[in-house]
């Protein structure tokens, strides 16, 4: 009777010659731990990831809320002023819309073709990681800071949630095709910027807001990536697949089956 029997093999010594005596083993330094050719060096604490994530979005951030409620060197009242001599009149609801754009470009390019770094389980899941981040730390500070919107119309105008969107969604877009082409990452951050300026030019942001916004919105993409650990709908590779003849107790004989997951 056939039996198959699966399990894990093990290398086979290979046979010495009869006129071939086995090298001698050196006993004396088998229990000493082997000195690595190139010594691992530990990085400084500024080149680690979370700082290089961290600093664009802090220096963002820290630039709003210096120029929060009338403060800095360049006013939001100045910029505001300045802005409305250039657009007077002009009022869209397109940034409403853009908020999404670099989100469809990101679709459109792996549609048609194009390798993400990630599988699109995972980019969905990090999405979903960094608008939960985003969408908290946004609407907590716009509560806690209550600054009134240029027109008037409410007191939750810092930071910019449009802006916060609109470069998260920037920010995936670039992480996940710089490898292919950094214009991808260039033509997204573009229309993230144009929201930007939309929201100031229809009296809905001060300048301060939209540059705060910015540095959270790509503040929590970068903290969705960060703490994206787990590869969610990768399957294991099976290497070193092999399978030889065998013979169990009782002469029966049968089939081993050896794999290494990965």
């Amino acid at each position: 009777m056939a039996v198959l029997f699966l399990g894990l093999t093990l290398p086979i010594q290979a046979q010495i010659p009869h006129n071939q005596s086995p090298a001698t083993t050196d006993s004396l330094h088998k229990f000493e731990k082997p000195v690595s050719a190139v010594p691992s060096v530990a990085k400084p604490w500024y080149q680690g990831k979370l700082i290089k994530a961290t600093i664009v979005p802090a220096v963002l951030i820290g630039y709003g809320a210096y120029t929060f409620n009338g403060g800095g060197f360049y006013t939001n009242q100045e910029a505001n002023r300045d802005i409305h001599r250039v657009f007077p009149t002009f009022r869209t609801r397109a940034d409403d819309i853009l908020i999404f754009a670099p989100y469809a470009e990101l679709a459109a390019v792996i549609l048609a073709g194009v390798e993400s770094r990630d599988d699109r389980l995972n980019i969905g899941l990090v999405v979903l990681k960094s608008e939960l981040i985003m969408l908290s730390t946004v609407f907590a500070v716009k509560n806690l800071s209550q600054e009134t919107r240029p027109d008037g119309s409410d007191n939750l105008s810092f930071p910019s949630g449009h802006t916060a969107q609109a470069f998260l969604a920037a920010s995936i877009v670039h992480t996940e095709l710089r490898h292919k082409s950094q214009w991808y990452g260039v033509g997204a951050y573009t229309i993230a910027t144009s929201v930007a300026a939309l929201r100031m030019i229809n009296n809905k942001h001060w300048q301060s807001d939209v540059v705060a916004g910015a540095g959270f919105g790509i503040l929590s993409a970068h903290l969705g990536y960060l703490t994206h650990r787990n590869r969610w709908g990768r399957k294991p590779q099976l290497v070193g697949l092999s399978v030889a003849p065998a013979y169990f107790p009782g002469g029966t004989p049968g089939l081993t089956l050896g794999w290494r997951a990965h």
